[in-house]
């Protein structure tokens, strides 16, 4: 019940929509509001997800605010898609994506900037408008490979 893969019978189709649009994501823009959040930043995740993690990563990630979207929002737009079809998807996440999400998420804190702050909002737009778009690999090519 911690990732939710294509087709996923707890999501109705309703909700299918909401999560592809990202319009699901909207009253986090109350945390931000409120100062809880930020509009970039690691995206907040289960104590379970987090605890995977390793400890020098969830200390770097624990000492900034979470965030509405963030690099790994943008990477793993469709996370689905790569859990689908998998034997055991868990596995999978916990020994290629979440130890990838943890080294991407200290990425953005170690090359914090102003620049790359407005360029993941202009990004998430992007995918967010047009899915399929690949040019955040163009401006995320600084990012640590992935080897999945």
């Amino acid at each position: 019940g911690e990732i939710t893969l294509r087709n996923d019978p707890r999501v109705l189709p309703f909700g299918k929509f909401l999560r592809k649009s990202k319009i699901n994501e909207l009253p986090q823009l109350i945390n931000i509001m409120l100062g809880q959040m930020s509009l970039v930043g690691p995206r907040p995740m289960v104590p379970s997800q987090f605890s995977a993690y390793p400890k020098h990563a969830r200390q770097k990630i624990a000492s900034v605010r979470p965030g509405l979207t963030g690099v790994g929002s943008i990477i793993f737009r469709d996370e689905e898609r790569l859990l689908d079809g998998l034997a055991d998807p868990m596995v999978f996440y916990q020994e290629k994506i979440s130890p990838y999400k943890a080294k991407v998420e200290c990425w953005y804190i170690d090359h914090k900037s102003i620049r790359l702050y407005l360029g993941l909002i202009i990004l998430t737009a992007l995918v967010v408008i047009s899915p399929n778009n690949k040019s955040w690999k163009y401006w995320l090519s600084g990012v640590p490979a992935r080897d999945f």
